[in-house]
């Protein structure tokens, strides 16, 4: 069993948004969302042609229900208006930007005024106090810094609830192994694949993980499944808990696992309203029904955002450790899956093949490519250091006899050297297409 921090919080000791009532709170969303959309169609000129086009006004909605009526917000959008054409405030109000990668296409850039980044900071302190982290611990933060939004948004929350951070970005593992072990913080923030690096890297040096200080990790940036989690907290002796969050829509702090249940993340429903939709018919999704995530901010100045499709596939849940409802653990992207051969194929479907399999570590990628008409697909997955050539060939055959049973399509599978995938701020990109148009 893990090594707790702490108790989970009393009533007495959750904030004020966290202690509303559903009623409570569907009455604050109704009258945020009103207000940003106002807000958004008085002063961001996208929003205002979008929702003339689609024959709506912010007077138009009178209920949550009423916000299904209102045109979707993608990702294309705000590039189209790149650089800082989807603001709501002039630029002299605007503290911060930051920026997606960009590696599709331009970059998407988001702005913050003095508010939002007070707001983001608040939030970012309740998903660590959810996961249980105290003023006073200290918070090891692997996420890279920059204009990824992952190491500034956990930096100031952790200092927001009062822990002592220690800043040490992305790379040069053995390095941050050395300063988990001198340092000795109780929580770190990282992506999850970084996070089995640096477990490789501490077994490589000889050093037993679950000899550090560390009793909670919190994992977010990439999608990760039950297996890795799993495969995290036996090697390493701690809680490993999950936190969601997107540039578009905040950074991370959208929604948060708390410890003591660790059954899907809350999303913080006082500042952000979720909706599930088809993401074939874009019909909105009764609770529990599986679709893509689509977020609206109810509190956001500089940028907000009216229905952003995060292309996240999840549901929907009641709340049980908080009364804010709780999105399942994200499965796969929209943009994600890879129809091949006419089968419908997600990275987390590998990644279990991966993660069950010997002599591997949890780091592959899909490459796809065309020969003739045939699609093929070859799944490239890092070999755990000191693996062997024979150890490597079986755990080939392993891979693709599981992608064959358990999803239906044959592939190609090519294990390589530890490390040698491409990383970019501590994420692998899961699929490589290099089919021809």
């Amino acid at each position: 069993m893990a090594r707790r921090l702490g108790p989970a919080p009393e009533p007495g000791q959750l904030d004020e948004g966290e202690r509303l009532d559903r009623r409570e709170l569907a009455a604050l969303q109704l009258a945020r969302l009103q207000q940003t959309l106002r807000h958004a169609y008085e002063h961001v000129p996208h929003y205002r042609h979008s929702f003339d086009a689609a024959g709506v006004s912010p007077e138009d909605c009178r209920t949550l229900a009423d916000l299904a009526r209102f045109p979707f917000t993608g990702k294309a959008d705000l590039r189209d208006a790149y650089p800082f054409g989807m603001l709501a405030v002039p630029m002299s109000e605007v503290r911060r930007v930051h920026a997606s990668s960009g590696t599709t296409g331009r970059p998407t850039v988001v702005g913050y005024t003095e508010r939002d980044l007070s707001v983001w900071a608040d939030l970012v302190a309740r998903s660590i106090r959810a996961a249980g982290g105290r003023a006073g611990h200290k918070v090891h933060i692997s996420y890279g810094y920059g204009l990824f939004t992952g190491g500034l948004g956990a930096h100031y929350g952790a200092e927001r609830l009062g822990c002592t951070v220690i800043p040490a970005s992305g790379g040069m593992t053995a390095r941050q192994v050395q300063l988990i072990r001198d340092l000795q913080p109780e929580i770190i923030m990282v992506t999850p694949s970084y996070m089995l690096t640096l477990l490789d890297e501490f077994e490589r040096q000889g050093i037993d993980p679950r000899s550090t200080s560390l009793r909670v990790g919190i994992f977010g940036a990439e999608p990760w499944t039950e297996e890795m989690r799993r495969e995290i907290e036996e090697r390493l002796d701690i809680d490993a808990v999950d936190i969601y969050g997107l540039s578009e829509v905040m950074g991370p702090g959208v929604a948060s696992e708390c410890v003591e249940t660790k059954d899907g993340l809350h999303l913080w429903e006082d500042h952000f309203y979720p909706e599930v939709v088809d993401p074939v018919t874009d019909e909105v999704q009764p609770e529990g029904a599986h679709g893509e995530l689509v977020l609206t901010t109810l509190t956001k100045e500089a940028l907000p955002v009216i229905r952003y499709r995060t292309r996240d596939l999840t549901r929907l849940l009641p709340g049980t450790a908080r009364t804010f409802r709780r999105m399942e653990k994200v499965t796969g992207r929209c943009d994600d899956m890879v129809v091949l051969r006419g089968v419908n194929v997600f990275p987390s479907q590998i990644e279990e093949i991966v993660l069950r399999t010997p002599g591997v570590a949890p780091h592959f990628q899909l490459h796809l490519t065309r020969e003739g008409r045939l699609d093929r697909m070859t799944v490239r997955a890092e070999a755990r250091p000191g693996t062997g050539p024979e150890q490597r060939a079986a755990a080939a055959v392993a891979i693709a006899r599981g992608v064959k049973d358990g999803v239906g399509v044959t592939v190609e599978v090519a294990v390589v050297e530890p490390e040698s995938l491409e990383r970019s701020v501590g994420k692998i990109r899961r699929v490589v297409d290099a089919r021809s148009s």
